[in-house]
């Protein structure tokens, strides 16, 4: 089977009639015979040769039921879906090298077919990863280099492993992460950053932890200021240490389908110039930073569906304040950057020199980082679990690396206030909530009652503005959105049923303090 030839068709005497007996449904054997046999023993075609050349590839499928193949290339090992480029360019790849010869598409097709069915039914179903794998008590991130290794992190410290246990996929557009070194310091970072104190430092720092354990929930770190103050450079700079991309930065996708296309190929989601965002992609985004499920229609289909569910790190700017919505910003981890003198600046080329050089030491640092936060975990208490429970446990097990206990409780504490702040400022609902209870210690009523005592208090500017309620129900859709701000602020909103009509009854109260 080593040294094979393509059998030609042999030569038809126009003498003779061909027998009759052969069906349509019969191959024609001669012009897909794989090897070079005898008439007695005609061997297997082509399709049963690729097939035989396939067992080669140990066979998985996901969850999901998508077909996967790992494969030796090379002297290293790669994992690659069955119906993708790389796979079927490996599969040719070992036709040629046996028969000198490209297998019919009919042939290539009907062994595919065979293959991927042997992956589904025949064959263990295992995970496969994008870049970061939580697993166990062990993290893996794929250093994306043309061998396939990986950084492992456990409890005891990281190294660097030819053939991790977890599986990786890849996508176009991702680079690989440099190796880590050991004896760099997260404080060689800092000069990369325009941030306005060490509580903005220590969280981008959290950030950036969170996202290279690989599991989530994930705060979305959000910049927002004037142009000139470093934002998207900031957001290319910490995409470097996570997930490299030749598209860094990308503009917000136009409806949802985009988004989990974009989060299906890409660990880390970086939006550049972002300028407000609409009410269905701040509800997206929340899913896909603690966790959420999308499903599309399948083409070609009327009941099949496409699901996506999974949590990916975040990332956004803007000049304007990027998010107003209550449930995005309880979320969010939010930064104003200071403008930078021009005296101080420098070009991007001599700042993307000088990262480059200590890029391998701050990756090792957060790498320390992570082992630490793996070994401290199970031990790990906070006096109160904020919105984003898990994330907070996670830095607050990791933080003992780089400062004292505590240190980042007190910088999340303080930025969640920020964006309570932030979204009761921009939401036209809740400030003429705090106008009207700061005139009355309490206010109860029905919803309509509430729209058309807040419709005589706000200008004519107010209420013909887009965002301002037409409905009862609507105005109390929004304030059960905007209560958990509120409630932080002093003010609390409650609903309940009261008289034998069993009305729905808005009360509102101000705290004392």
């Amino acid at each position: 089977m080593d040294d094979v030839l393509v059998r030609k068709q042999p030569p038809i005497d126009r003498g003779t009639h061909l027998p009759m007996t052969t069906t349509t449904n019969q191959p024609n054997t001669y012009a897909r015979r794989a090897t070079d046999t005898s008439d007695s023993d005609p061997g297997p075609t082509q399709a049963e040769f690729l097939i035989k050349l396939a067992a080669g590839a140990e066979l998985f499928h996901t969850p999901k039921r998508a077909g996967y193949a790992v494969i030796e290339v090379a002297g290293h090992r790669e994992t690659w879906p069955i119906r993708s480029k790389a796979f079927h360019h490996w599969l040719l790849k070992q036709f040629f090298d046996k028969t000198n010869s490209a297998p019919h598409s009919g042939a290539f097709n009907s062994a595919l077919g065979v293959i991927e069915a042997r992956a589904h039914f025949g064959a263990p179903q295992a995970d496969v990863h994008l870049r970061v794998a939580a697993r166990d008590d062990y993290v893996y991130i794929d250093l994306c280099d043309d061998d396939w290794r990986a950084i492992e992190i456990s409890a005891d410290g990281w190294r660097i492993v030819a053939t991790p246990p977890a599986r990786f996929r890849r996508t176009a557009g991702m680079q690989p992460l440099p190796e880590p070194e050991c004896g760099g310091s997260i404080d060689m970072l800092r000069p990369f950053l325009n941030v306005r104190s060490e509580a903005d430092f220590i969280l981008i720092i959290a950030w950036l932890l969170a996202a290279l354990r690989g599991k989530g929930p994930f705060p979305i770190l959000i910049f927002s200021g004037e142009q000139g103050t470093g934002k998207s450079f900031k957001a290319a700079i910490l995409r470097a240490l996570v997930d490299p991309n030749i598209a860094a930065l990308r503009a917000l996708p136009r409806d949802d389908r985009d988004l989990f296309i974009a989060a299906n190929n890409g660990y880390t989601l970086v939006f550049d110039n972002v300028s407000g965002l609409p009410g269905w992609i701040s509800d997206t985004l929340c899913r896909l930073a603690t966790g959420g499920g999308f499903a599309v229609r399948q083409l070609y289909s009327d009941a099949d569906e496409i699901l996506f569910n999974s949590t990916r790190p975040i990332m956004l700017n803007g000049i304007d304040d990027v998010g107003t919505r209550a449930d995005l910003l309880d979320r969010a981890i939010i930064q104003s950057p200071q403008t930078i003198a021009e005296e101080k600046r420098k070009s991007e080329n001599e700042l993307w020199t000088e990262f480059n050089k200590v890029r391998s030491l701050i990756l090792g640092a957060l790498c320390e980082g992570i082992a630490n936060g793996l070994k401290m975990l199970p031990s790990t208490q906070l006096n109160k679990l904020p919105r984003m429970a898990d994330f907070s446990l996670w830095i607050a097990a990791c933080e003992s690396a780089y400062w004292p206990i505590g240190t980042f409780e007190a910088a999340y504490a303080s930025n969640r206030n920020e964006a309570v702040d932030v979204a009761l400022d921009g939401d036209i609902i809740a400030s003429a909530i705090r106008i009207l209870i700061a005139e009355q210690r309490e206010w109860k009523g029905t919803a309509s009652d509430l729209l058309a005592t807040l419709n005589k208090m706000v200008t004519d500017q107010q209420l013909y503005n887009r965002d301002w309620p037409a409905l009862p129900k609507e105005l109390a859709a929004r304030l059960r959105r905007i209560a958990p701000p509120l409630r932080k602020a002093g003010i609390e909103i409650k609903f309940t049923r009261e008289g034998h009509a069993r009305a729905r009854i808005i009360t509102i109260t101000r705290s004392p303090d």
